[in-house]
């Protein structure tokens, strides 16, 4: 085990794949994971079982979406708990019961826009659901630099924004997506390597620095504490004096809603051990404030070995006090 972080925001973390799987049932990685109002745990991953459903100790519940997708990219619960799930390969944003059942298809399968066109999609990588009203807001992503607005049945294109560029309000890879309870829109900037965040009518406000490749951005209270931002960070940098340098991430950060850093989790390079992170690529917190981190360790580390293996794909740092 390792401490991370302090006072309030002090975590332990095993360092181990997270999660009871039965035997043959692989992650190879998680890409993303989101938690619903019971504490329920989905992982969004790329192995034999697309989507496995966890309770808070880690003991399987149910499993679906084989054949369903081409590559996982993002899951997200909405507040009635339905699940909302971005396929980044076949461009398909769709909205699942929790058991599977296809309920809504906001993006068909296969069906992309022109690259860079600005018109919804082109690789796509997640959802939001705006807490006040039900719209479904997209990151776009891969293809595109923009951020979509829905209406909340997914009929109507409500506004869209942002080009690409390193301005404010421009975008390299619109990576992740959250919103606060008031409306207000952060995004994961992942290659301009720091979050933006926008009014709810999508106007820009702030843009936060200082990130090792911003790739997952989580909004969330728990435990009666004011409404926290997580951000996921890739690591610092490929060049072998990197693989030994400290505090340029893989990391999770938390911090407030007006930017301010409250706490670094992880110091070291990347790695296996308790304490270090290979790609948190998501990020998803419970009612008790513990944080589950999704990590892309194949694709970034795993395919790279001989012979290739998979690394551990899910962390839960366990909030301590």
């Amino acid at each position: 085990m390792a401490v991370l972080g302090s006072g309030p925001y002090t975590y332990e973390a095993s360092g181990e794949n997270w999660g009871k799987l039965p035997e043959g049932w692989f992650y190879k990685e998680a890409a993303s994971v989101a938690v619903d109002s019971q504490d329920r745990v989905f992982v969004f991953n790329r192995g034999n079982h697309p989507m496995i459903v966890l309770d808070r100790e880690g003991n399987v519940l149910r499993s679906w979406g084989e054949g369903v997708f081409a590559n996982p990219h993002g899951v997200t619960v909405a507040p009635d708990d339905t699940l909302w799930c971005v396929d980044n390969s076949d461009h398909s944003i769709r909205q699942f019961s929790q058991t599977g059942t296809l309920l809504n298809t906001l993006i068909e399968p296969n069906q992309p826009a022109p690259p860079m066109s600005g018109r919804p999609v082109n690789a796509p990588t997640r959802v939001a659901i705006d807490p006040r009203n039900g719209d479904v807001l997209v990151a776009d992503g891969y293809g595109n630099a923009r951020v979509h607005r829905f209406s909340s049945d997914g009929r109507r294109l409500l506004a869209s924004w942002g080009e690409t560029g390193t301005d404010p309000g421009q975008f390299n890879i619109v990576h992740d997506i959250a919103i606060d309870r008031e409306g207000w829109i952060y995004i994961a900037d992942r290659e301009n390597r720091r979050i933006q965040v926008f009014d709810p009518d999508g106007r820009f406000e702030a843009r936060w620095p200082d990130f090792s490749r911003a790739a997952a951005v989580h909004v969330a209270a728990a435990g009666g504490m004011e409404e926290l931002v997580y951000v996921g960070e890739y690591f610092g940098g490929s060049v072998p004096a990197y693989h030994k340098a400290q505090r340029l991430g893989p990391r999770v950060s938390i911090l407030n809603r007006r930017g301010q850093v409250l706490a670094r989790l992880g110091d070291l390079p990347y790695g296996a051990e308790p304490g270090q992170f290979w790609a948190p690529h998501a990020i998803a917190t419970d009612s008790r404030g513990d944080i589950y981190v999704a990590e892309v360790s194949y694709a970034e580390y795993g395919r790279h070995l001989s012979p290739p293996r998979e690394l551990r794909s899910l962390q839960k740092l366990v909030r301590q006090g």
